[in-house]
């Protein structure tokens, strides 16, 4: 269970911040002094740590730099009725992960305390994998993540990040979603000599454009409507640490130009400031888009994308490493029969065929998930046939939704592409799309089935003497 411990004189704000949290499921201890709380952080392990500014005896900053003598990683939000600007920056300074103002605001308070929670997550949860160049030491070694597979490509995978991991480089990892980048970033965080600072995480797709430079940069006070208080941005609160852009591939073409001065200079100005502002951040992206493709297009910028390909990993799709899934099928079953108190002991041969048969579009991601479902389905100690639920059993070939996002990806698609296919196809045009669709078609099918034509054949709703036709028409 989540723990949290808060540090406050304040008896009445205990009793109201223990209630708040415990209906939120954590497991929550509270002390009304610094001295009592150091003492209970030097017997027991917490996920967050709530502490006052100012309290009898000990400050809240004087606490806060003890906590980071002794080596806590544990986040800390420190809690004051004294909101200014150079409150903040103390804070941060000595490794505050935020600061909340007096009186709270409910939806602040849970959305700062979630988002604290999961960089503890982060940092906590070691990323491991078989590589001889990389040592877990056994402190760490409850709680680790494993990323599994032998499969030469893997192999690459775990050789680069060994020999990048302790160097302060920049590094753009792609691949396909569910292909595992972010335990990729993981890795290369737990094993750098940044490891015990923080480890922030953007999701570049999921911040809208209006809040991303600010989430990012901070703002002062009065800086727009609402800005009632300055905000640390998460670049200030990663110094020293490592930041991770997911999905950096959905950044804003302006948001693109300030980070590149981050890297490039080191330095950036909150939104209404004019301090210029240090911060030693390694920076770390991942994207499952064609990062060239659009440089060309004008949607991504040439100066970053070579700023953040100092070191480019790779990450392979699953179906290009199904002899790996044995492996992933015992580490999850392992991990989730844990979890869920079940005590599985046997995969059956119809199950593991039905696993290596697949086509992965979700990749680890997919396969993870439908090995959590069939060890939650199985009644006994051996997950059968019956408990592999695929999505393509589960909702038919094309499920509306699909159908949809289908039909919506091909019109974005064919809008750039039909004025130059009308411009160049000399009358043809139908004839021409037609077959070059079919071709790329039976290509497709024919690489993700391993060139089997029954499977292919299959795959595309034709017949097996159909399908040999157009290969031979294709010269495929």
């Amino acid at each position: 269970m989540t723990r949290i411990l808060i540090v406050d004189d304040d008896e009445g704000l205990i009793h109201f911040l223990s209630r708040f949290f415990s209906k939120q499921g954590y497991d929550v201890a509270a002390c009304t002094d610094a001295s009592s709380g150091l003492d209970i952080l030097a017997e027991e392990q917490f996920d967050l740590i709530l502490l006052d500014y100012k309290m009898p005896g000990l400050s809240g900053l004087d606490t806060l730099k003890e906590i980071r003598r002794l080596q806590v990683r544990t986040p800390v939000i420190v809690m004051t009725a004294y909101g200014t600007t150079e409150t903040a920056i103390k804070a941060m300074k000595l490794g505050a992960y935020d600061y909340l103002l007096k009186p709270f605001d409910r939806a602040e308070l849970k959305r700062i305390v979630a988002d604290a929670l999961e960089v503890n997550r982060l940092m906590k949860e070691v990323v491991s994998f078989p590589c001889e160049l990389i040592k877990v030491s056994p402190a760490e070694s409850k709680g680790i993540v494993k990323i599994i597979g032998n499969h030469r490509k893997m192999q690459e995978v775990y050789k680069l990040i060994g020999q990048i991991a302790g160097k302060d480089v920049t590094v753009l990892i792609t691949g396909e979603s569910g292909t595992g980048k972010e335990l990729a970033a993981g890795a290369i965080y737990h094993h750098s000599h940044r490891r015990d600072k923080p480890f922030l995480t953007v999701n570049c797709a999921a911040i809208p454009d209006t809040l991303f430079e600010s989430e990012l940069f901070g703002y002062e006070r009065g800086a727009f409507t609402g800005a009632e208080h300055t905000h640390i941005g998460k670049f200030e609160r990663c110094d020293k640490g490592t930041i991770f852009f997911d999905e950096i591939g959905d950044m804003s073409l302006s948001t693109q130009a300030k980070v590149l001065r981050v890297l490039q200079e080191g330095e950036l100005e909150r939104l209404g400031g004019t301090e210029t502002i240090k911060v030693d951040v390694r920076t770390i992206a991942a994207t499952n888009k064609n990062l060239e493709k659009a440089v060309e297009e004008g949607k991504f910028r040439e100066d970053l994308y070579w700023r953040l390909k100092i070191i480019s990993i790779q990450l392979p799709p699953l179906k290009e490493r199904v002899e790996d899934i044995p492996a992933l099928l015992d580490y999850f079953v392992g991990r989730f029969s844990e979890e869920y108190h079940k005590s599985i002991r046997y995969v059956a041969d119809g199950a593991i065929q039905k696993l290596k048969s697949h086509t992965w579009p979700g990749n680890v991601r997919e396969l993870k998930n439908c090995i959590k479902r069939a060890v939650l389905l199985s009644s006994g100690d051996v997950i059968l046939d019956e408990h592999i639920k695929l999505e393509a059993e589960s909702h038919g070939p094309l499920e509306t939704v699909n159908r949809e996002q289908l039909t919506s990806k091909l019109k974005d698609k064919l809008d750039d592409l039909v004025p130059y296919i009308l411009q160049v196809s000399n009358q043809k045009a139908h004839a021409n799309i037609i077959e070059l669709v079919e071709e790329l078609l039976i290509s497709g099918a024919l690489e993700q089935c391993g060139n089997n034509q029954v499977k292919a054949a299959k795959m595309l709703g034709i017949s097996r003497n159909t399908l040999r036709h157009r290969i031979k028409k294709y010269n495929l």
